[in-house]
């Protein structure tokens, strides 16, 4: 292989890198409960982790469900606003995020075809914390509002 070719594979490489650990969003997160204002009919995501998956990125979602039980889930897709599948989370089937700008994106959560939940999850200025707020409906047509605070690990 010649050398220009090699060092622009390798230059093209971390700029892929960089640019999927550039999100601000990137890494693990832990609740806050203090901070935070959850609706006791919904459980708690106690640990939020981002990171990278090839050319997507990976959510991974460990709590506690409403009555206790606990709870995991796990999301791989692209910040495009695209829907792609959630394993392991009996409230939906599919989950969308789109990046608004550095350090705010949406979110919309689906169960068979239907919405059923969207917010907003915005990480400070200084990537210490970050502020999660969501609405919707639960299977059993409550309508709920939480707003969680997390923590950087």
């Amino acid at each position: 292989m010649r050398p220009k070719t090699t060092v622009l594979i390798l230059a093209l490489s971390i700029l892929a890198g960089a640019m999927c650990f550039a999100s601000p969003q990137m890494g693990t997160w832990k609740l806050n409960e203090a901070k935070s204002k959850l609706d006791p009919s919904m459980g708690k995501n106690n640990t939020v982790t981002y990171e990278s998956a090839g050319n997507k990125i990976k959510v991974t979602v460990d709590g506690t469900e409403a009555k206790g039980k606990p709870h995991h889930d796990e999301w791989v897709g692209r910040f495009d606003g695209k829907d792609y599948p959630v394993t392991g989370d009996p409230s939906s089937d599919m989950r969308s995020y789109k990046q608004v700008n550095d350090h705010t994106m949406d979110i919309m959560v689906k169960k068979d075809g239907k919405l059923v939940a969207t917010g907003q999850i915005m990480v400070a200025a200084d990537g210490k914390s970050r502020t999660v707020k969501i609405s919707g409906t639960t299977a059993k047509g409550k309508k709920f509002h939480s707003m969680g605070f997390y923590d950087r690990q």
